[in-house]
């Protein structure tokens, strides 16, 4: 991969292991000649994983809505920073920008972001491999609840497998970079969950 989207909060909870984790993964990025692309906000987990590149001389793509420039949270010190109209434009410039996508903690936004481009996977719109970095077991509930969704016959089985998750960044990335995904064989294979 050469670039990855990085969906994360424009919070930070101060949690000493995240912000471990984080600046792994950043680590991993930069010394995999990996581009950052990410929201553009210099708050929370976003601000954090953007300087913690910037600072080992990564580049770091920010992609933010004209509102939230407006209220003065856009990081301005990034390689580069794409200002668009709206938060859909932001999701589809990063998913077009990046080989891969990475959840890290977060709270709405960061699941409404991930949960649609895991859907645009799913129903064919691209092959970038989708992660999560289960940081301190943020997403375990959240990761059960999905296999509960294939319990319950909502979700088929190999849609469920489109998700990597692990705790560790390397191993997140590493397992995205050898996965081969193939759209078409996924959602409309057989669209019978019986």
């Amino acid at each position: 991969m050469q670039s990855i989207a990085i969906f994360c909060g424009a919070n930070f909870n101060g949690d000493p292991v995240l912000q471990d984790a984080v600046e792994l993964l950043a680590q991993t990025i930069v010394s995999q000649n990996i581009t950052l692309i990410y929201g553009g906000g210099r708050v929370g987990v976003m601000g954090i994983l953007a300087d913690a590149v910037l600072k080992r001389g990564g580049k770091v793509i920010g992609v933010i809505p004209q509102f939230l420039m407006d209220k003065e949270v856009g990081h301005t010190g990034l390689t580069e920073l794409r200002i668009v109209e709206n938060m859909h434009q932001r999701k589809q410039v990063m998913n077009n920008l990046a080989n891969g996508i990475i959840m890290l903690p977060g709270g709405f936004g960061t699941l409404e972001e991930f949960f649609e481009v895991l859907t645009w996977l799913q129903l064919g719109l691209h092959n970038n491999p989708v992660g999560i970095l289960n940081i301190n077991g943020f997403y375990d509930l959240l990761l059960k609840q999905m296999d509960l969704m294939v319990e319950q016959r909502f979700l088929k089985q190999a849609n469920r497998d489109l998700v990597l998750s692990s705790t560790d960044p390397i191993e997140l990335i590493s397992m995205m970079n050898s996965i081969d995904i193939k759209p078409d064989e996924v959602w409309f294979k057989d669209s019978n969950l019986t």
